[in-house]
């Protein structure tokens, strides 16, 4: 495991800010007893602020037929929908909560080439909210393998995300389970398969990135 390069900055300037913190506590809070309570909840704070960048070193679920879930988290939404913003047809939408707690690096699903990239400003309604999958600030990426078969991947921001970072531009080579991008705190990934892809999660399933399969082609 090592931590994601996009943390080092928010974890140095977190790190002094604590610091800062722990300084001015010392000389204004005169009971010692609530002194170690605010320590300990800025090492909580410190913990998880490092824990969220970490990247976990896994053995990928390389399968061709196979379409790998691009995050850590907990199965929301599987769905017939209408996708109008790049295949204008009907796909499975099926979406990945990403608590604080979880991984937020984000992974091909599949192998194949980058036909499609978008970013959308938007609001930051909850990720777990319908709406958050058109209304959120969110980017979208479509990757299409050597068969024809195309993924769309939507990474939305939610209530604590506040920044998403995409690393996907048109024409890449995706690799599956290579990473392509990661959402800073608290967000959601929308996958858009085939209408006659079969599904293997159902709603409330955990699932993790790079191992657990969402459909087969």
């Amino acid at each position: 495991m090592h931590l994601h390069k996009e943390g080092y900055k928010i974890i140095f300037i977190t790190i002094i800010v604590l610091v800062v913190l722990s300084l001015i506590t010392r000389y204004i809070v005169p009971w010692w007893q609530l002194q170690y309570l605010i320590y300990f909840g800025f090492t909580i704070e410190l913990i998880w602020t490092i824990s969220f960048f970490r990247v976990p070193h896994r053995e990928i679920n390389y399968n061709e037929n196979a379409i790998l879930a691009s995050a850590d988290g907990k199965i929301v939404v599987v769905e017939e929908v209408n996708e109008n913003e790049f295949f204008n047809d009907k796909r499975i939408m099926i979406s990945v909560f990403m608590s604080p707690f979880n991984v937020h690096v984000n992974w091909y699903p599949i192998n194949g080439k980058v036909v499609y990239t978008k970013y959308h400003k938007g609001k930051y309604l909850a990720a777990y909210n319908p709406k958050s999958s058109t209304d959120n600030e969110r980017n979208t990426v479509v990757v299409k393998s050597a068969a024809g078969k195309a993924v769309l991947m939507r990474q939305i921001a939610g209530v604590m995300a506040r920044r998403i970072i995409s690393y996907a531009t048109k024409g890449d080579a995706a690799k599956q389970g290579g990473e392509f991008g990661i959402i800073r705190f608290g967000s959601r990934v929308d996958f858009y398969v085939p209408i006659d892809a079969k599904v293997n999660v159902k709603i409330g399933d955990k699932v993790s990135a790079q191992k657990s399969i969402l459909a087969y082609f």
